[in-house]
């Protein structure tokens, strides 16, 4: 009989945890379904006032391309650097033309000559096709001569251009100005946010 009152004993125990828990499960649902609803509303709130903002701001774009063309150094710089970049094309033009009738000439009359002569011969033409190559990245490469013209002449245009920009920016309360010009496909524009007269007007080009 003990072990039946032990087991009887044990499973009012069981009982009494179970419906313990189940009493209090329900305030605790409550209480995280509060909560959660709580968080939600505060989630809602911050993604309204994040709209709210962004429909408050201002936006505008600018034709970078329009502005430059309407810029008289600009086209004077432009042109200055076409002649120049005609002139080296001229000169490489000229010096390979140079390297590939020496090779021409050699295979033409390497039959005729030494090992030595041939030897000699070859490295004439590996020089100058070397010279050509250097003479290239000078005129043409990356900190080139023709790209160091360029920042002395259209460098600072631009960065007038971006400094009216700017004021503008400021004084309009703009949040973000887009370069039609840049890259950036905008489907629609509306002229009337079109600010590319207000720069020029800013640089003294337009009354």
């Amino acid at each position: 009989m003990a072990p039946e009152a032990n087991s009887t004993l044990l499973s009012d125990n069981s009982f009494n945890r179970i419906c313990f828990g189940l009493v209090f499960a329900k305030p605790v649902r409550n209480y995280l379904k509060n909560n959660i609803m709580k968080k939600l509303i505060i989630i809602a709130g911050i993604i309204l006032i994040a709209t709210a903002t962004t429909f408050a701001q201002k936006f505008a774009y600018v034709d970078s391309e329009y502005i430059l063309d309407n810029i008289p150094s600009y086209k004077a710089a432009q042109e200055q650097l076409d002649q120049l970049s005609a002139q080296y094309q001229k000169e490489l033009e000229s010096m390979n033309a140079e390297t590939e009738q020496m090779f021409k000439d050699f295979q033409a009359e390497s039959v005729l000559l030494s090992d030595e002569m041939k030897r000699k011969r070859q490295d004439v033409i590996i020089t100058k096709e070397k010279e050509y190559k250097e003479l290239q990245r000078k005129y043409f490469g990356r900190e080139g001569d023709l790209f160091k013209k360029r920042q002395g002449l259209v460098k600072p245009i631009q960065d007038d251009i971006f400094k009216a920009i700017q004021d503008i920016s400021t004084e309009g309360n703009y949040a973000v100005i887009f370069d039609k010009a840049n890259g950036i496909t905008l489907i629609y524009t509306n002229p009337k946010f079109d600010l590319s007269d207000q720069v020029l007007a800013k640089l003294g080009y337009k009354n």
